[in-house]
């Protein structure tokens, strides 16, 4: 077999686990790409696509997936075609050899000739291995602006859901939960103060707690609406 070659600077983040989601609306999502995982649940559950808007964690999941699937030994890769798609369908060649493909922005090739035939014959040689394939995209299959008919045919196969953004209670709760992860204990109170003067983005809220994990172990303070107001200028 021919390795594996992929284009240097596709990292996971190592905060992209499962633990570190929270779901809010999507547990039937997250329970299921999970179950791909850890469990051989043949190709009627080993395709599965997620699609919605920017900021509601297709990106984490397909992360946390590659990530669980190693854990387990098994190979993964994680392709976000945002940043790959430059060096051409050829990425795609030999990935039959992984365990799990996770192809992120799918949508973004669709209308290109090339990388809609390599998509096809991947979901093919896919199948025809008993692997598993995971995509991600900012909309349903059936609304994807795919030309090739046999791989439009393809997509709706899988198991679809949509991915829906957090509530204001659940954002709190999703920062509780990255805060303790990280040995932080973050109150109702403070969160719902950095949810009123900080961005609505998860992504931005995240590194704004990031930001003040390291203020926090610096200033060796917990954090306070008076510590925020003085890390944060607010």
């Amino acid at each position: 077999m021919k390795p594996i070659q992929l284009p240097l600077g596709v990292r996971l983040r190592d905060d992209a686990t499962f633990a570190n989601y929270y779901p809010g609306a999507n547990a039937a999502a997250l329970g299921y790409v999970e179950r791909m995982c850890e469990t051989d649940v043949g190709w009627a559950e080993n395709l599965i696509y997620l699609w919605g808007a920017e900021g509601v964690g297709r990106s984490h999941l397909l992360q946390a997936a590659c990530l669980r699937m190693e854990q387990f030994g098994g190979r993964a890769v994680y392709l976000p075609l945002d940043t790959v798609a430059m060096y051409g369908p050829q990425l795609l060649d030999n990935l039959e050899q992984c365990d799990l493909v996770c192809i992120d922005e799918v949508d973004l090739v669709a209308g290109h000739p090339t990388w809609e035939e390599a998509l096809f014959h991947l979901f093919n040689r896919l199948r025809d291995a008993g692997r598993r394939l995971l995509l991600s995209a900012s909309a349903p299959p059936r609304e994807v602006p795919i030309k090739l008919p046999d791989l439009k045919s393809r997509l709706t196969l899988a198991l679809v859901f949509q991915l829906h953004g957090l509530s204001d209670e659940d954002k709190l709760r999703a920062l509780q939960l990255r805060a303790s992860r990280r040995g932080l204990h973050l109150t109702d109170e403070v969160g719902r103060f950095i949810l009123t003067r900080g961005s609505r983005s998860m992504n931005s809220l995240f590194d704004l707690l990031e930001q003040l994990d390291n203020a926090s172990l610096q200033a060796q303070r917990k954090l306070t609406i008076p510590f925020l107001k003085e890390t944060l200028g607010w």
